[in-house]
């Protein structure tokens, strides 16, 4: 069964509105955060030779395989796109990250081994982006995925995560936090720290619920619950399987985390 951890991930357009920007923003925020990817990349079509919405709307699109496990041949179209249309140094960075989150998800949900082209794009993204791009916080929390996940290295996930929580910090990131919380938490658990893991994920927890991100949030209850002990860890599981259902089944992973366990 992959844990929450391995698959968790977020948008790379550097946009940190999350519903408070532009009319666009706000419309393609709340699309995300409910999961319709797809209309919400629909919102971007018309601007889509735009170097920042070609990438978003890429982006969004990746998010969608992680969530549904569906849309490869979608995400790739439109990666390719952003990538045709990115001019600086900045843009080519930030969709190489894409490129190799992409290829990371298609290595871990099994769909096709893509560790190298993963591990290769984001050596890219890390020679083109700029030391203090706030593209950087993202591919540090990549680069940790990567590390944990495909290279069963957590001494180097830590240390990429705390890079990427402090850049998140630094540029106001809230969403790109309450993910990079919720990895040290897992980190933390795996240690048995479940003082820390509790206070990881609940500021994780916090945060989605704070930005809206409906779409995370049963994920984040199921994080939670498995810090805690019963009866809280139950009511986090069942409030987690209320919104996972209002969903539709999305995360698709997530239900088999949320099969109700036999009584003692």
């Amino acid at each position: 069964m992959r844990s929450y951890s391995q698959l968790d991930g977020a948008l790379g357009e550097g946009n940190v509105a999350y519903g408070r920007g532009t009319p666009l923003e706000t419309a393609v925020w709340r699309l995300r955060s409910r999961g319709c990817w797809t209309d919400a990349a629909e919102l971007l079509a018309p601007r889509a030779t735009e170097p920042g919405a070609a990438l978003e709307r890429a982006a969004l699109l990746i998010e969608r395989c992680l969530y549904t496990e569906q849309g490869w041949g979608d995400a790739e179209d439109a990666l390719r796109a952003a990538e045709a249309v990115a001019r600086t140094d900045e843009e080519r960075g930030a969709a190489a990250c894409e490129r190799g989150y992409l290829a990371y998800a298609s290595t871990l949900l099994g769909v096709r081994d893509r560790v190298d082209e993963a591990r290769a794009a984001l050596g890219r993204a890390a020679a083109l982006l700029e030391p203090e791009s706030s593209g950087r916080a993202l591919l540090d929390f990549r680069r940790g995925l990567i590390a944990q996940n495909l290279g069963e290295s957590p001494q180097a996930a830590r240390a990429a995560y705390r890079k990427a929580h402090a850049g998140a910090a630094a540029h106001g990131d809230s969403l790109l936090l309450s993910f990079t919380w919720r990895h040290l938490a897992g980190l933390a658990l795996r240690e048995g720290e479940l003082a820390e893991a509790r206070h990881g994920f609940a500021e994780s927890l916090r945060i989605r619920e704070e930005l809206g991100y409906l779409v995370g949030t049963a994920p984040a209850l199921a994080s939670l619950a498995e810090a805690e002990v019963e009866p809280e860890a139950g009511r986090l599981r069942a409030e987690a399987l209320r919104l996972f259902r209002l969903l539709g089944g999305v995360p698709t992973w997530l239900a088999s985390q949320l099969t109700p366990r036999p009584a003692l």
